[in-house]
């Protein structure tokens, strides 16, 4: 078995005006708002450190914040009253104990979420005082037993409080942590009357956030709310790309294209008149083969360096469950594999970041 040593001082080349130009780690070409370059790639907790703490909690921000991560990642969504709060999704059964609360029991209800229903408890049905009644459940128990233990400590935080939690981080640690909101299901959001995107802003504007050099990336999944974004943000946007499917507004508005479109040379060239980056699936930088073991590097980093995007990846877990068949230590799929070579084998492509939900591991991966 070959291993690969991460460099440090690694440069990504990009091609500018037909040259070749070295650029560091985290920097695309021709585009002043990338918040900061540095040696290496990005460590982003992937909901907070989710493989120790129950995701999109204080605590699991903090943790990530503490084990080295450069970026904490809340995916957003809103409130009744229009606030904006951090889960993976507006459904928050699976995330809180709302289930076990029989003063909302009544609030259970089917929805159509992206074209497909949905039974559980929504945000949207949902004040923040309310929110703020429920306590954070471990989403996946049977592969992360251990964070159970949580369940029932950490409340559901507002986007502000993420924020106010990051400063408060970077002055104790003496190092900058930035944020990596998602917006979560922006079509729906918007046909339901509570569109994100401008109480994502209004958010940025009152913290000072959204200038040039800030801490800060806004990701989607989908495509026109970047778009919309694109003028009124001045931080870096990044298209979310899916090994499968397409996006949801695409599929709405009859558009064909798929995920895989976007990210072929085309597809990166107009994606760039709006994104700085690119957060893609694994398998679109290195794919699996038949048997699920970890294949050959794509071409995609290089195609988007070239293009002037930075490119980050998701998502890194230690879990047998989620590594490949090859770097799998046992049938237990709660039990760590070789996530380490996992993470040596994707930083040798020249990505730019990676979401991690254990930010150490990715943080001693990549110093190598």
């Amino acid at each position: 078995m070959v291993r690969t040593r991460i460099v440090g001082a690694a440069l990504a080349v990009v091609a500018v005006a037909g040259l070749a130009v070295a650029l560091p780690w985290g920097a695309a070409s021709g585009d002043d708002r990338v918040p900061h370059a540095r040696k290496g790639p990005l460590v982003i907790g992937h909901r907070g450190a989710s493989g120790y703490r129950p995701e999109h909690t204080l605590a699991a921000y903090e943790l990530a914040a503490r084990m080295g991560a450069d970026y904490v990642e809340p995916d957003l969504v809103a409130t009744r009253d229009g606030k904006l709060v951090a889960r993976h999704e507006n459904e928050i059964g699976g995330t809180t104990d709302v289930a076990s609360r029989p003063e909302f029991a009544a609030r259970r209800t089917t929805k159509v979420i992206d074209g497909a229903p949905l039974t559980g408890w929504f945000t949207e049905d949902f004040t923040l005082a309310e929110l703020k009644t429920l306590r954070a459940v471990e989403r996946i128990p049977d592969v992360r037993a251990r964070n159970t233990l949580y369940n029932g400590r950490f409340e559901v935080p507002t986007f502000e409080e993420v924020i106010d939690l990051s400063r408060r981080l970077s002055r104790e640690l003496g190092r900058e942590i930035g944020i990596y909101p998602e917006t979560k299901h922006p079509t729906y959001f918007q046909e339901i009357g509570l569109p994100l995107e401008p109480r994502l802003v209004d958010v940025l504007n009152r913290k000072g956030l959204n200038r040039h050099g800030a801490r800060v990336y806004v990701q989607s999944f989908e495509v026109a709310n970047l778009k919309w974004l694109k003028s009124r943000l001045r931080v870096p946007l990044v298209q979310l790309v899916s090994a499968s499917g397409a996006p949801y507004d695409f599929v709405k508005a009859g558009d064909k294209r798929t995920y895989r479109d976007l990210v072929t040379p085309d597809g990166l060239r107009d994606l760039r008149a709006y994104a700085s980056g690119i957060g893609v699936e694994k398998p679109l930088i290195i794919p699996r083969d038949a048997a699920g073991n970890l294949g050959q590097p794509t071409t995609l980093v290089r195609d988007a360096h070239v293009r002037g995007l930075t490119v980050h990846s998701w998502t890194f877990r230690n879990e047998n469950t989620f590594l490949p068949a090859d770097l799998r230590t046992s049938t237990d799929p709660a039990a760590y594999g070789r996530a380490l070579e996992e993470y040596a084998r994707f930083y040798a492509t020249g990505l730019d970041g990676v979401f991690a939900d254990n930010p150490d591991t990715a943080v001693e991966a990549r110093n190598g």
